[in-house]
């Protein structure tokens, strides 16, 4: 809500019978219901007839006993507030001080006074019901923003002529016996002055620990000045105390599954050469019955074809500075390797998926996926047409992750999971959403987490999988207080046998 300030003017006056020289002054010391923020940040509501009208308290500037300058002749209750009366003693130190009320240069009061009987509301506001007055001040800086009037208001701006009178709800100003909060008449709380809040200073670190270690009243009086001054302290204000935190390590989401080729396994690839040879038997010799005695065994012939490999580079680099080097941490070299070896695991197991595949020429009729017999009919015709072919039998399951997922979905006709996490005996495989690790058929699943639509059973040895993995490769560039960072590796695929695997249509 906005805070906004009501004009209660101070008259300078010339008593009668004396000298044309003005020696009192009247106006509002405290007005009535109004929320105030005193100087050391309490809030406070003085309710009407608080104060005892017979009481003389002493005219002072600024809230300094040792600037005394009369007394307070007459206190009046209105409903505007506390009204009072002054009168200017005859010193040079008055006379000064009229001179500045004529000017203006004075023109609003401030009240002190020690509360006797209040209670606090939720919100912290003290509302005082009983007070003894000490003194009313003249200030040059009341609390309130055009210097014309004499308290703070919580109003809007349309009720600016006249000072809002805020409700106090009655749960709010319960007193709970348990703790209770309403100060006893006896009691002698520290006095009160509603004069301008001071701007609050937040102490640096530094400050905070010297008063700390010197402890007694004077750290007590500078912890009670900051959590006053504490309402009014945010985050912004901070920039200097508030610490920014790093958690470690850093996240990165990026996992880089090499589902495909953990699966077959990379054998190394030579080092030397661009293209390499891996010799193939493709026509076996042959062997047949001796149908009479002294005739001639069967002749064959026996070849060998030299599949060629080629070896493909994958890589990348960043170039950083050498200041990056040396301030950040975590230390960016350490995250900048981790995730290049995660790109790296994704690029080439994209293109091992995409390799597979495109080799694979045995096909098998789409079929639906959410029927239990079809996905058997599939199984079990690709391995029946890898047997035919190769003489081998199936050891894989290769699917992408929505074939992963149909195959998991699986119930028989009771709504029982085909392949559930704890297998009974007569349990067709496991699968779990939580792990890629499974098996169905009796086959070993490898899902394909970079190939959207692929489906096929085949035996690990006909597809190989050659890698040179170099890793990282660093390199200085000095003129420009940078260094380069590589990181890259050879690989490269072949279909041995293509007659091990079959597809989907």
């Amino acid at each position: 809500m906005k805070l906004t300030f009501t004009a209660i003017p101070v008259t300078l006056d010339a008593a009668a019978g004396e000298d044309e020289s003005p020696r009192t002054i009247t106006g509002v010391a405290i007005p009535w219901d109004v929320q105030a923020t005193l100087s050391g940040g309490e809030k406070v509501i003085v309710r009407r007839g608080a104060f005892d009208l017979e009481t003389k308290p002493k005219l002072l500037e600024g809230h300094d006993l040792n600037q005394l300058r009369g007394t307070v002749t007459e206190l009046a209750d209105s409903e505007m507030g506390l009204l009072f009366t002054a009168k200017f003693a005859k010193t040079r130190a008055a006379d000064d001080a009229i001179e500045l009320v004529k000017a203006g240069a004075y023109d609003s009061v401030s009240a002190g006074f020690t509360p006797t009987k209040y209670k606090f509301n939720k919100d912290g506001t003290m509302i005082v019901s009983e007070g003894l007055m000490h003194e009313v001040s003249l200030v040059a800086m009341p609390a309130f923003a055009d210097a014309r009037i004499t308290q703070i208001a919580a109003s809007s701006p349309e009720d600016d002529e006249a000072p809002t009178h805020p409700e106090v709800p009655e749960e709010e100003t319960q007193v709970d016996n348990n703790n209770p909060v309403e100060a006893a008449a006896e009691t002698i709380p520290t006095p009160m002055y509603a004069q301008a809040r001071r701007e609050f200073k937040l102490p640096s670190a530094s400050e905070y620990i010297s008063k700390m270690l010197q402890g007694g009243t004077e750290f007590a009086e500078f912890n009670a000045r900051l959590r006053a001054g504490a309402p009014d302290v945010v985050t912004s204000d901070l920039p200097g105390l508030l610490p920014e935190p790093i958690v470690q390590p850093v996240y990165n989401g990026l996992i880089g599954r090499r589902n495909v080729i953990d699966a077959i396994g990379a054998r190394q690839a030579p080092r030397a050469g661009k293209v390499f040879i891996r010799p193939e038997v493709t026509t076996h010799t042959s062997v047949a019955a001796v149908t009479e005695n002294n005739n001639n065994i069967q002749s064959g012939t026996f070849v060998v074809t030299d599949n060629q490999v080629t070896k493909v580079q994958y890589g990348g680099y960043v170039e950083v500075s050498q200041f990056s080097i040396d301030t950040t941490s975590p230390e960016i070299i350490g995250v900048l390797l981790d995730d290049m070896t995660r790109v790296y695991a994704k690029a080439t197991e994209t293109v091992v998926e995409a390799n597979l595949e495109s080799g694979i020429s045995a096909t098998q009729a789409a079929f639906d996926v959410t029927d239990p017999a079809a996905w058997a009919d599939f199984v079990y015709d690709c391995s029946a047409t890898i047997l035919a072919n190769s003489s081998h039998l199936p050891t894989h399951l290769f699917c992408s992750p929505s074939y992963w997922a149909a195959l998991g979905k699986l119930s028989d006709t009771a709504d029982r999971p085909l392949f559930p996490q704890i297998g009974p005996m007569n349990a067709y495989g496991n699968l779990r959403p939580g792990s890629l690790d499974g098996n169905a058929f009796g086959l070993t699943v490898v899902v394909t987490p970079y190939n959207s639509d692929f489906l096929a059973v085949g035996n690990a040895d006909g597809f190989e999988i050659y890698e040179d993995l170099r890793g990282a490769l660093t390199v200085d560039v000095p003129n420009q207080l940078s260094r380069t960072i590589a990181f890259y590796g050879y690989m490269g695929t072949l279909m041995i046998d293509a007659a091990k695997f079959v597809k989907i249509a």
